[in-house]
C-alpha cells in the first residue's frame, strides 16, 4: 500500500496514476474524500496534512508515502507508528542553496532535515520550475502579449508528470533510498523562449515584454506573503538559485526522456485557446 499525499495537485494526481500502472495499491489523502477526484482503482482517504494525528488511519499498514515539503514533522513519527518504512519527499532545487534566511528554501530544508533525522527511509526529489507554471500566462497568452519578469534568467522546466515518474519510480522499488534526485526538463528556457514556443504550438505569433521588477513584486504581493515575494527575488534577480542545469535524472530513473516544454505546450492547447 503506497499513500499519496497532496494527491489531486499537479504532481499527486500523476503519483497516483503512475503508482497504479504498476500494479500497487493507493491510498490518494485528501481533505475531503467525497469531493476529491481520484484515478479509478485508488482509494480517497481523509486526512489533513497541518493535523499529523488524523493520517493515522490512512497510514495504517501502508509501505510508503508520498509527501510534499513545509508540514510539521510530526508526520514522520506518525508514518514509523504506522509501521510505514520510507518515504519520497518532493522538495526543490532552493534546498541546495542551504539558506535559511530564504523562506523558500527554509520550508525545504527543515522538511529534508526532519525526514533524514527520522528513523525511515528517504528519497528526496527536487525539481526545479514546473511547466505548468505557463497556465499563468494563459490570459495573456491569449491577448498575444505575454509580460513575465526575469527574462535573462533559463530554467530547464519539468513536466509534473515526470516528476512524478521518479517520485513513483522510488515508492515502489528499491534502490532509492538515501537518493537525492534533482528533476529537470531536457533544455533551459528563458520566459521569452517559452512564449516563443507556446506562439509556434498555436500557429501565431505571441510577443513576449520583460516585466520590471517593481512591477512583478507590486503583482505578486497581491497573491502571496511578503517573504515568499522576496525569496523569489533573491533567486531570480539576485541569481542565488540555478535552474538552469540540465540533469539527466528522469531517463536515468525511468528509462525513458523527459518532456519537452513544446511536448507539454501541444498536450496542453486547449488551455490556452
Amino acid at each position: 500500500m503506497i499513500v499519496v499525499a497532496g494527491a489531486t495537485g499537479n504532481v499527486g494526481r500523476e503519483v497516483v496514476r503512475h503508482v497504479l500502472e504498476a500494479g500497487a495499491r493507493v491510498r490518494a489523502l485528501t481533505r475531503d474524500p467525497a469531493k476529491a477526484a481520484v484515478p479509478a482503482g485508488a482509494e480517497a482517504v481523509a486526512g489533513d496534512l497541518t493535523d499529523p494525528a488524523s493520517l493515522a488511519p490512512a497510514l495504517a499498514g501502508a509501505e510508503a508515502l508520498f509527501l510534499l515539503s513545509g508540514y510539521a514533522p510530526e508526520i514522520f513519527a506518525e508514518a514509523e507508528k504506522a509501521g510505514v518504512r520510507r518515504v519520497v519527499l518532493m522538495s526543490g532545487g532552493s534546498a541546495e542553496t542551504g539558506d535559511r534566511t530564504n523562506a523558500v528554501a527554509r520550508y525545504m530544508i527543515d522538511t529534508e532535515d526532519a525526514l533524514r533525522a527520522s528513523g525511515l527511509a528517504w528519497t528526496m526529489v527536487r525539481p526545479r520550475m514546473f511547466m505548468t507554471n505557463a497556465f499563468q500566462w494563459s490570459p495573456q497568452v491569449k491577448a498575444g502579449v505575454v509580460r513575465a519578469p526575469w527574462p535573462d534568467v533559463p530554467s530547464a522546466v519539468i513536466d509534473p508528470a515526470d516528476i512524478a515518474a521518479v517520485a513513483a519510480r522510488a515508492l515502489v522499488s528499491q534502490g532509492h533510498e538515501g537518493r537525492v534526485y534533482p528533476v529537470t526538463g531536457p533544455e533551459a528556457l528563458r520566459p521569452g523562449d517559452r512564449v516563443r514556443i507556446l506562439g509556434e504550438v498555436l500557429g501565431r505569433e505571441i510577443r513576449y515584454e520583460a516585466q520590471p521588477d517593481d512591477e512583478a513584486r507590486a503583482e505578486m504581493l497581491t497573491q502571496m506573503p511578503e517573504q515568499f515575494v522576496d525569496a523569489f527575488f533573491a533567486f531570480y534577480s539576485g541569481g542565488k538559485l540555478d535552474e538552469a542545469t540540465v540533469f539527466p535524472t528522469v531517463e536515468d530513473v525511468t528509462g525513458r526522456p523527459p518532456r519537452t516544454f513544446a511536448d507539454w505546450a501541444r498536450a496542453n492547447v486547449g488551455r490556452f485557446q
